[in-house]
């Protein structure tokens, strides 16, 4: 028996995804959760087997959810069903240790056969998504871009960028002079939408 959690912060897709796994005699669902900061914590409680995870979820998203399980609950093995399947995502996923990737347009048998195929400690990634992934050029942004454009699409100003990373303001504003040149942006807000469509935020 194969046991899961579920961490989907849209009920209807949650109630459905656990409704249309229940029908598979070897797989059980242990838990299943809204609240990415829930995660963990429940985790350590069951002790799932797989744990399947959407990418954006409040209070902690997926993929950081993913790294933290790899070290609290290193016995379970993670798999990302996201809508946002993006290359950059797939990276990030494959750096947070994640066993697997599909999207949620995926058919019920790829579900169920890729959380078996996981739990065998097997990886199981959407092959359209590996090949983009392989075509697309490395992200341009640094650790340092990356993190004070995080800080950015949070709501944090520069100041307040500057607080946080032990910077100065002039420091952090040239940052994310750097970030719009490299992403050929229009300005901040266009830096920020650019790169979260790429799966780099």
């Amino acid at each position: 028996m194969v046991t899961v959690l579920i961490a989907e912060d849209m009920r209807m897709l949650r109630q459905a995804l656990v409704a249309l796994l229940e029908l598979e005699p070897d797989i059980e669902i242990v838990a299943e959760l809204e609240d990415g900061s829930d995660i963990v914590p429940r985790a350590l409680e069951v002790r799932p087997d797989v744990a399947v995870l959407d990418i954006d979820l409040p209070g902690m998203d997926g993929l950081t959810a993913a790294a933290a399980l790899y070290t609290a609950v290193p016995d379970c093995r993670t798999m990302m069903l996201t809508s946002l399947g993006r290359p950059g995502n797939l990276r990030r996923a494959l750096a947070a240790h994640v066993s697997g990737f599909l999207v949620k347009d995926s058919s019920p048998d790829t579900l169920s056969e890729a959380i078996r195929a996981v739990a065998r400690g097997e990886r199981v990634m959407d092959p359209q998504l590996v090949l983009a992934a392989l075509d697309e050029e490395p992200q341009p942004l640094t650790p340092r871009e990356r993190e004070v454009l995080r800080l950015a699409s949070e709501g944090a100003g520069a100041q307040q960028i500057a607080t946080r990373l032990f910077l100065s303001a002039g420091t952090v504003r040239n940052y994310l002079t750097s970030v719009v040149t490299k992403l050929n942006a229009r300005n901040r807000v266009d830096a920020i939408r650019i790169a979260r469509e790429a799966g780099w935020l």
